[in-house]
């Protein structure tokens, strides 16, 4: 399995574009130990041609462009490599790109929990607008590993699962949509012919038993670095809200991910969708040397696996 990450940062990217914090400001200057970022997805393949999102970037257009092997396939006016998007919530940071996948001419296989896609019709009205455009062909994710198939029905060569976790709707949903479950998921994916395994966990509120016992369970762990602290927003003037309030688990402290994580034997363990606060986006930071030191990556734009 192939695994591209094609953007990293958490919604507004790294600099956001009315952001000055210590953060974005060193990237905006270019200062040493700092790179810019886009907004979360990732590619997966099987065989290096037929490829699934997880997660649609608005950032998407950038990404393609920056990765030929999702460029039109040669002898064709249009088309594309693209099989299918597997989304892990409704929030605007993954799902926007749908939008700008709304020229292709056939519906855009989109995996989304049942929650998700009532929230992606009827709230966001994303899924309102494609159906004036392509449409969409929804796809239920599977909650035991069963095949991921292609556009065409064909075998990807990779098996995936939907992994519930705990999480809420987007803030734009009405308040009777929180009394539903499966508002955020995970996805495990495993290749057929390699073995090699993928989790795939951008969105993690807190850890439970059932996510627990998986964490383990893979060669390539890509998990929610949002926030570094709980107090992030606000300790660096740029807004009110905890990380717990927006649905994620901070890295630092005694109950944060770090700890955790760090006592796992997984072969890449890698945080993304990194908020553009967040201090290890800066190489030269205590907290970016503190992930290193515990054995995990900070996720990088073009960043690239194979298991």
């Amino acid at each position: 399995m192939q695994i591209v990450l094609l953007g990293t940062a958490a919604g507004g990217g790294s600099p956001q574009w009315n952001c000055n914090c210590t953060v974005c400001a060193a990237v905006r200057k270019k200062k040493p130990g700092t790179q810019p970022r886009t907004e979360s997805s990732v590619a997966i393949s099987a065989d290096g041609h037929n490829w699934f999102l997880l997660n649609a970037s608005p950032d998407i257009r950038t990404q393609f462009a920056h990765f030929p092997p999702l460029h039109p396939p040669r002898g064709v006016k249009r088309g594309s490599k693209v099989q299918g998007v597997l989304v892990t919530n409704a929030d605007l940071d993954h799902t926007l790109g749908l939008l700008l996948l709304r020229e292709g001419g056939e519906k855009i296989p989109v995996h989304a929990s049942s929650a998700v896609r009532e929230v992606l019709e009827n709230d966001s009205a994303i899924g309102r607008v494609l159906k004036s455009f392509c449409g969409v062909k929804w796809i239920k994710p599977p909650r035991r590993l069963a095949p991921l198939l292609r556009a065409d029905g064909s075998p990807s060569g990779l098996l995936y699962q939907a992994i519930d976790l705990k999480g809420g709707p987007p803030r734009f949903s009405p308040p009777q949509r929180s009394e539903h479950t499966g508002h955020s998921v995970g996805y495990r994916i495993i290749d057929e012919r390699t073995g090699g395994r993928l989790l795939f966990l951008p969105d993690v509120a807190a850890t439970h038993s059932g996510l627990g016992e998986r964490l383990s369970e893979c060669d390539v762990l890509l998990f929610d670095g949002t926030f570094w602290s709980e107090n992030e927003m606000s300790a660096r003037g740029v807004g009110q809200l905890a990380a717990a309030r927006m649905g994620h688990w901070p890295i630092s402290g005694p109950q944060g991910s770090l700890s955790l994580l760090a006592r796992l034997s997984v072969r890449h363990k890698v945080y993304i969708h990194i908020n553009n606060t967040n201090p290890i986006l800066r190489e030269t930071t205590p907290e970016h040397r503190a992930v290193n030191r515990a054995g995990l990556t900070v996720g990088r734009d073009g960043m690239r696996f194979e298991i």
